[in-house]
């Protein structure tokens, strides 16, 4: 049944994306549906705003309780563009990014352009939360995705995170009856290796095509995100807005001669 709440849904694999699609689907039974989502796949591109160029928004479906428009910007610019020209009235109650098509465990989580959406959600002050599907696969099924997605989002909108925390959930590429569960995690250490691949182009000019590995750096840290989802389970894990260490700033205070 319908929480009648008015939900703002955007991605960063592009508003064609099957990821959003299930979203979609996942998010129907709880309100109003609002999705602004990049033209085109905007992967890795964090919190970028567009600069200097113009943003287009059009709107291809209207529907009862379902909008969708296309925003040629990035994630935090459809945030943004939804924020300054269909919610000028009313906030969301509630801002969902995903379904990404891929993991945003670990170090991925600060490239990641679904976390840059939610943490732009956060910033307005929206209750936020992304979602990550850990497989590349173009034919993957997203019907776990959906299951443990919609048991989260349950226990999300009866205890919201505190201001200024987001969520970040990750969610492995297996069958509904295979997960083990759902653990809170800590964002895992880990860091991309061989990142470029150097090619050469018909002209015979050298270019280089970003491609990486992912090297985990705590494989025996029992309470990583990374981790989790290896192991079968469903993480999340709360980010903050305010990326102060203040620990290091008080030690810093107090010996640094300035």
């Amino acid at each position: 049944m319908s929480t009648g709440k008015k939900i703002l849904i955007t991605n960063d694999d592009g508003v064609k994306s099957k990821g959003i699609s299930a979203l979609i689907e996942m998010m129907r039974p709880y309100g109003e549906l609002t999705v602004v989502a990049p033209f085109e796949a905007q992967s890795g591109m964090s919190a970028a705003l567009t600069i200097g160029k113009p943003l287009r928004l059009t709107e291809l479906r209207n529907e009862e309780g379902l909008k969708v428009f296309a925003c040629s910007g990035t994630p935090a610019d459809c945030v943004k563009m939804a924020m300054n020209q269909l919610f000028l009235n009313e906030m969301p109650d509630l801002l969902v990014s995903g379904i990404n098509h891929g993991s945003n465990a670990s170090i991925a989580s600060l490239y990641s352009g679904t976390l840059g959406a939610a943490s732009e959600g956060t910033v307005y002050g929206i209750p936020s939360i992304g979602f990550s599907l850990c497989t590349h696969n173009p034919s993957a099924d997203f019907s776990t995705a959906v299951h443990f997605g919609r048991k989260i989002l349950e226990q999300f909108l009866k205890e919201p995170v505190k201001p200024n925390i987001y969520l970040n959930v990750n969610i492995p590429a297996i069958e509904i009856d295979e997960v083990k569960g759902i653990k809170f995690s800590h964002q895992g250490k880990g860091q991309w290796i061989k990142e470029f691949e150097a090619r050469t182009d018909p002209y015979g000019f050298n270019y280089y095509w970003m491609t990486g590995e992912f090297y985990n750096l705590e494989p025996d840290e029992v309470g990583s995100d990374y981790n989790a989802v290896e192991e079968g389970y469903v993480s999340i894990v709360p980010h903050k807005i305010d990326t102060t260490d203040y620990q290091e700033l008080k030690r810093l205070e107090s010996i640094w001669k300035l």
